[in-house]
């Protein structure tokens, strides 16, 4: 099993369309044997799914995400969980657990909001509905 986290100076990222970097975690018998940080930079929304799923990733784990994201990680046969904040290593310690802490239902929406840019915040700043606490 590979799990990739959306990754930022520790964290899970909170826009998965534009995250730089994803913590890749190798998992056998629900013990992470490996990780490491690669960089996805350049890739876009629309490519990501298909970056994740060249490096044999089947698990997601990831602060805000948009619908058509979410289609590409289904059709290329990755679970996602959404809405997760905080510590990378620590969420998915959790989820090996059972007990990851996560919104099935949050999106990141702000893209449809009139005269929203995003090259006018930090992507790594929770904003306009990309942090799962709508």
């Amino acid at each position: 099993m590979k799990i990739a986290v959306t990754y930022e100076n520790g964290q899970v990222f909170q826009h998965f369309g534009h995250c730089e970097n994803f913590k890749i975690y190798d998992v056998n018998d629900g013990m992470i044997t490996d990780s490491q940080v690669v960089s996805a930079a350049g890739s876009g929304h629309g490519a990501l799914a298909g970056f994740l799923k060249d490096r044999g990733v089947d698990t997601l784990i990831c602060g805000g995400i948009g619908g058509g994201a979410r289609a590409a990680l289904g059709e290329n046969g990755i679970e996602f969980y959404p809405g997760v904040t905080g510590d990378a290593d620590q969420n998915v310690t959790a989820l090996l657990a059972g007990k990851l802490y996560f919104n099935p239902d949050t999106m990141c929406s702000h893209h449809h909001e009139e005269g929203h840019n995003c090259g006018n915040h930090s992507c790594g700043e929770e904003k306009h509905g990309c942090a799962g606490n709508q």
